[in-house]
């Protein structure tokens, strides 16, 4: 069996159809350039002749097929024709087809041989059919030739536009990039056959977006056209790029993108000040680190670009004012370093420098990037309370003043011109029990009450200097008055001693140490003076030695201490401080004598517990204490079991 291609009439009739193709696409501009013609060479009758001549060596030969995408005609395309040598042309032999698009796109005149293609094909679909083909016995339907294989591959025509598959663009450059400098590529795509004709060759152009930018035709990389564009007269710009297939000859389908420029800020601009000087007014009495003004200056980029640095260049007020930015607004703040005073000085200058904190150097120049401004600070007079000369005056006072003893003087003055007289005060609620009293139009302070270093030993009061003019102007001030100490206490026991002495102690027996407490403060520190008092120096029993040290030790003088002789003894005790003139006291010391274990820790002590030893012993108290609580146990029962007895009996009675 032959496989035919078309020779001259069917290349005849194949360029028939093309002149068709060609008139029916007109209407979209396409050329008969945009579809192929078929690939099969042009033979002529003779060449053909000698071509199945040559073929007949075999009985069955593939070729390949081609038909024109697209195609519109109201018949049946047709595709080519199968032959075998059996077939005589007596009606004996049937052709039939299989495989891709049998009998849904390729049908197949089972008589003659011949295939059309009986729907439209889109090359982008499917680029190419496998079939297969067989020749059977008319009659039996057995094959008279082996089954074979052959291609109909669909002819590309041009009927995709590019597109643009990653459209919209958006990109940046930054301002008064060079010329040249690239920007962005963009990229369209054919979905036609890249391999045949120029139907996928795809060429860029730019349609809107010029002089400004340019579009490379064959990469699609857009580039700037024009020196210094300045983002501060136009930030954005909308291009408009067209890529036409067909290397953009007429007739080509083109497709189109937009693509979004935003010009990038650099710093370009210089900061400028609205104007040249500037006036404030500043009352005087503003606080200490208090926003005196604020200027700015401007600048036309944006971001770090338009970040200012402020500092003061000159002027007579270096020393009494600073410059700083705010952050957020770029403002350049004039703070206070130091108190104003009016009736000092009136007003201040200053020259102040404005500075872009980030310059471009491709643009910087000497003095390009900054400006200068004067900037005049008059100071406003405000009515001022009155000033202490000394705002803290420390005074001294001993604790043995006499009521009316002038402590101290405070003195205050009003800063005004007006010069106002001052009355002074105290805060009573500082002085709440009113130990001192101030002279109203002197100052002076002085004892009002007799005064106890014990009790406080530092009164802080506040002072108040009121103009008498106008009073609602009060000024103050703090008289920290320290009270010196006399010796007005005398020292006493610094404890409450509780000594036991036991029966067994030997003469010359340390039974305590005892130390003393004054509530006074000499400069030099306490010195005690202990000795026994006079009504006790003679004494047989006990003695005291003083250890040179604010303590003193109780010794015995004697041994066969008895409880049930004496249990107590109490010794008076006379201590003696160092204070000019000294102050003494008595102090009397309780011992209680006791029974004494073995390791001299005391077990009873006193008179009471040494009558009881002598008359029960221990395990009889416990006897005693057994029964008592055994007789009260049996007062509770017999109780209970009596108010049983008297209680009622209750009877149920029937219905």
């Amino acid at each position: 069996m032959k496989v035919y291609r078309p020779l001259l009439w069917n290349v005849i009739s194949q360029a028939a159809l093309l002149l068709v193709a060609q008139w029916e696409l007109g209407c979209s501009g396409m050329t008969l350039n945009s579809v192929p013609l078929p690939r099969a060479p042009l033979r002529s009758p003779r060449a053909s002749a000698r071509a199945l001549a040559h073929r007949q060596k075999r009985s069955w030969v593939w070729n390949q097929f081609f038909v024109l995408e697209e195609f519109t005609g109201d018949e049946p395309l047709y595709v080519g024709k199968l032959h075998s040598d059996v077939d005589k042309g007596e009606g004996q032999v049937k052709y039939i087809l299989m495989g891709e698009g049998a009998s849904s796109i390729f049908t197949i005149d089972e008589n003659t041989g011949d295939i059309h293609a009986i729907k439209r094909l889109d090359r982008e679909e499917q680029a190419y059919y496998t079939l297969r083909a067989q020749a059977l016995d008319y009659h039996t339907s057995r094959p008279v030739e082996p089954e074979s294989e052959f291609v109909i591959k669909v002819q590309d025509i041009n009927d995709n536009e590019p597109k643009f598959l990653d459209g919209p663009y958006n990109s940046r450059v930054p301002e008064m990039s060079p010329v040249g400098t690239s920007v962005v590529q963009v990229v369209a795509t054919d979905a036609d056959d890249p391999t045949y004709g120029n139907s996928a060759r795809v060429v860029y152009s730019i349609l809107e977006g010029q002089p400004y930018f340019s579009v490379d035709p064959k990469t699609g990389v857009i580039r700037t056209a024009l020196p210094n564009m300045d983002r501060e007269a136009r930030d954005q710009y909308l291009l408009v790029i067209q890529a036409k297939d067909m290397v953009g000859q007429m007739g080509g389908l083109s497709g189109t993108t937009s693509v979004t420029v935003t010009l990038m800020d650099v710093n370009d601009n210089p900061p400028r000040f609205s104007r040249k000087s500037y006036q404030f007014s500043v009352p005087e009495s503003l606080p200490v680190a208090s926003a005196v003004a604020k200027i700015k200056a401007l600048d036309a980029d944006v971001g770090p670009n338009a970040e200012m640095e402020y500092r003061i260049i000159d002027g007579d007020g270096l020393g009494m004012f600073r410059v700083s930015t705010d952050k957020d607004t770029q403002e350049g703040v004039i703070t206070l370093l130091e108190n104003l005073d009016f009736e000092t000085k009136t007003t201040y200058s200053l020259r102040i420098e404005a500075s872009n904190r980030h310059p471009d150097t491709r643009f910087l120049s000497p003095g390009m990037f900054s400006d200068i401004a004067n900037v005049r600070l008059t100071v406003e007079n405000v009515d001022e309370p009155p000033l202490f000369s000394s705002p803290l005056s420390k005074m001294v006072v001993s604790e043995a003043a006499k009521v009316g003893t002038i402590i101290g003087t405070m003195s205050a003055n009003d800063p005004d011109s007006t010069n106002s007289p001052i009355r002074y005060s105290i805060d009573r609620n500082t002085d709440l029990e009113r130990f001192f009293n101030i002279e109203a139009t002197t100052g002076i302070i002085s004892t009002a009450k007799p005064l106890d270093r014990e009790i406080n030993a530092v009164h802080n009061i506040t002072i108040l200097a009121i103009e008498s003019l106008d009073p609602a102007q009060v000024g103050k001030g703090i008289a920290l008055i320290t009270v010196m100490d006399i010796n007005d206490n005398a020292p006493v026991f610094a404890i409450e001693y509780e000594t036991f002495l036991c029966e067994s102690s030997s003469p010359g027996q340390v039974i305590e140490t005892i130390s003393a407490v004054d509530r006074d403060e000499p400069p030099s520190g306490h010195r005690f003076f202990f000795s026994l008092a006079a009504e006790a120096v003679g004494n047989l029993n006990f003695t005291l030695r003083d250890n040179k040290d604010n303590t003193a030790s109780i010794l015995t003088k004697r041994a066969g201490f008895q409880r049930r002789q004496q249990s107590l003894y109490r010794l008076p005790v006379l201590i003696v401080d160092s204070g000019t003139p000294a102050l003494s006291s008595t102090n009397t010391l309780s011992i209680r004598v006791c029974e004494c274990d073995g390791d001299g820790s005391p077990q009873s002590c006193g008179a009471e517990a040494s009558m009881l030893a002598a008359g029960l012993s221990t395990g009889a108290l416990i006897a005693i204490l057994a029964c008592i609580l055994t007789l009260l146990v049996l007062v509770l029962l017999i109780v209970m079991m009596r108010r049983r007895k008297k209680e009622p009996l209750i009877l149920d009675e029937g219905p």
